[in-house]
Order: structure tokens, then sequence, then C-alpha cells
């Protein structure tokens, strides 16, 4: 059904490859969630039993975080094609609010073309909060924060 997310079919895969990209992401965080600790190797001929691996760790859950906002990058993507084909029909107006604003950078998608930098644009977004401000003005309060 990703092939059909794009209006001109026949030989366009549509959100095919973007969506193999999202699973193997999600894939490849699965592994980097594996704990560190586990892992962990005697040092200092044998007077320490134990190594914490906090930078790793670290180094881990940032690239869980950059790979989590390329899924939603990908995700916002393929919903807003998505809305598209539900036209002239409207949804919510906070995701209408996200509709407009991730089609301010990014163009519906006709054919293919490259998704490299439409993911990362929308990943950007996701990564300086412009996803959140169009729609927190919609909830009653901050879930994060009260």
């Amino acid at each position: 059904w990703y092939q059909r997310r794009v209006r001109a079919g026949d030989c366009n895969s549509g959100f095919m490859i973007p969506h193999c990209t999202s699973a193997a992401l999600v894939s490849e965080n699965k592994t980097l969630c594996f704990p560190s600790s586990a892992d962990t190797q005697t040092t200092s001929a044998g007077k320490e039993d134990h190594v914490s691996m906090g930078g790793w760790s670290a180094r881990k859950a940032l690239k869980v975080v950059e790979n989590l906002e390329n899924v939603l990058a990908i995700e916002l993507l393929a919903a807003c094609q998505a809305l598209e084909f539900k036209r002239p029909h409207r949804t919510t107006e906070p995701l209408e609010q996200v509709y407009a604003l991730v089609r301010s950078k990014v163009p519906s998608f006709v054919k293919d073309r490259a998704f490299t930098p439409d993911i990362q644009s929308v990943q950007k977004m996701i990564a300086e909060n412009q996803i959140w401000d169009a729609v927190a003005k919609y909830l009653d309060s901050d879930p994060l924060f009260g």
C-alpha cells in the first residue's frame, strides 16, 4: 500500500523505500538499546572488575534519538501524503497545522525523487521543536512539564 501513496503509480516506488529505511532504523535502535554494561571487560590487570561503559551508552542513546527523529520524519511525510488522498476532507486543526508546516518545506510527492532532503527537512523540524510548537497551543497543558 506504500506504493500507492504516489498519484503517478506505475514505475514510481512511492514510500516503499522510506518505509524500508524506517524499519531498518527501528531495528538498529533495538540493537543499540542492548545494555552496554553487559559487554563490560575487566581492566587494570584485574584490579577493576567493572567498567560502567557510560560514555558508550551516552553515544548509543544519542544515536537512538537521531534514528527516532528520522523514523518520525518518514511517518510525518507519509501521513501528509495520505491526507492529500482524502481531500477535500480535513482532519483536526492541530494536524492541519502540522500538515501546513511540513508542506511549507516539503512539496507533495507526485513522482519518485530522492527522499533524503525531505526526510532531513522534517527531521530538523522535529529536532527544533517546530512540530511541537505547531500543536502545543491546542493542548490543555504541557504533557512533559504539567
